[in-house]
């Protein structure tokens, strides 16, 4: 990529290649190694893990958390904890594919509601009186930036007495007045109703999943996981790149309100442009085209201009195809204009767009 400038990925806070944690990992790594070579189960558990795992509960504000391998399988892993013989999942039509991938299809009966609309999902809550509900959808979806409608899902679940799976991935230390994501954005925060499946991947610019819930479902997913049973524990490098992150963003909030900012101005100028895009306040700002070429178009155009903008070609379906700019903590008032410049200029010579 040499000396591009990027407006893609998920290193939302800039923490990915922050050469503090960097140096910070690389003096605590050589006590560790690079592999704890068994299961947390049997000898895999190791202090830092416990302090991680400590750390993200008291970022949450929860009883108990639990670390695991991606950040793809905290769905998987929630809708087995949770489901009952009779249940039916209930899922945003746009989900994420993990979502998707987390319901067992010979075990578990399954819809999808229309995109975030509670309307069609009461509908559907109403047509099943008889079974154990389960919502599920991202907080953040990955593709267009919107913010999943869960003050009103909620009202759902308390009127149907349901529960709610919420992949809080792109939400998670970005939202929220503490970063705490979705729930707390809508002052859920606390709800014994959510349940959250985050990532360590994106604002904390590490790598794997993690839950934090109550105690007692944190420790049926341990005993009754075979996933956790039989698989690695984290490395030792990961683990100490998700705990010095952690810390960071805990003590540097102003990344967030800059995030914001940064997303805030790209999309206010991207739509003055004429370009359809989203109005949620997130780091992710799409621009909507008919055909995918031009979509493919303007990625090339701006990476010859020394942007990556990648036109996004993603498994869920959708009407328009998508060239997904990114924001970050670290991006430049001048790195903005410049990127905002060369869509005028796009503009300018593509006036159909």
């Amino acid at each position: 990529m040499g000396n591009n400038i990027h407006f893609s990925g998920n290193n939302y806070l800039g923490l990915a290649n922050n050469q503090e944690i960097v140096e910070k990992v690389a003096g605590e790594l050589r006590l560790y190694g690079n592999s704890f070579s068994a299961s947390r189960k049997t000898t895999g558990t190791h202090e830092i893990h416990l302090q991680l795992e400590h750390l993200l509960s008291a970022f949450k504000q929860s009883e108990q958390s639990m670390v695991f391998a991606t950040g793809y399988l905290g769905n998987s892993l929630l809708v087995r904890a949770l489901r009952k013989e009779n249940t039916l999942v209930l899922a945003d039509a746009q989900s994420h594919p993990s979502i998707i991938d987390s319901i067992p299809k010979n075990e578990i009966e399954a819809e999808l509601y229309a995109h975030r609309d509670p309307g069609h999902l009461e509908e559907l809550l109403k047509k099943y009186p008889s079974k154990d509900l389960l919502i599920m959808t991202d907080g953040v979806f990955a593709l267009t930036g919107e913010i999943a409608p869960l003050d009103e899902l909620h009202e759902l679940v308390i009127k149907y007495g349901a529960a709610l799976i919420v992949d809080d991935a792109h939400a998670t230390g970005i939202l929220g007045e503490n970063g705490r994501g979705t729930p707390e954005h809508f002052n859920l925060h606390g709800s014994q109703h959510i349940y959250q499946s985050e990532t360590m991947s994106k604002a904390l610019g590490s790598y794997g999943g993690f839950i934090a819930s109550e105690a007692k479902l944190i420790e049926r997913i341990q005993a009754e996981s075979s996933f956790y049973v039989a698989s690695t524990a984290l490395p030792p490098a990961i683990v100490l790149a998700s705990l010095f992150s952690l810390q960071h963003l805990i003590q540097h909030p102003e990344l967030r309100v800059q995030l914001l900012e940064n997303a805030r101005k790209i999309r206010e100028r991207v739509s003055s442009l004429g370009f359809e895009t989203t109005s949620d306040l997130t780091p992710i700002i799409p621009l909507f085209f008919k055909e995918v070429k031009e979509a493919e178009q303007l990625s090339q155009y701006l990476k010859e201009a020394g942007f990556v903008v990648p036109a996004i070609k993603y498994p869920i379906q959708l009407e328009k195809s998508i060239v997904r700019i990114t924001a970050n903590a670290l991006h430049t008032a001048d790195e903005i204009e410049q990127l905002l410049f060369t869509l005028k200029k796009w503009t300018n010579e593509h006036p159909a767009h």
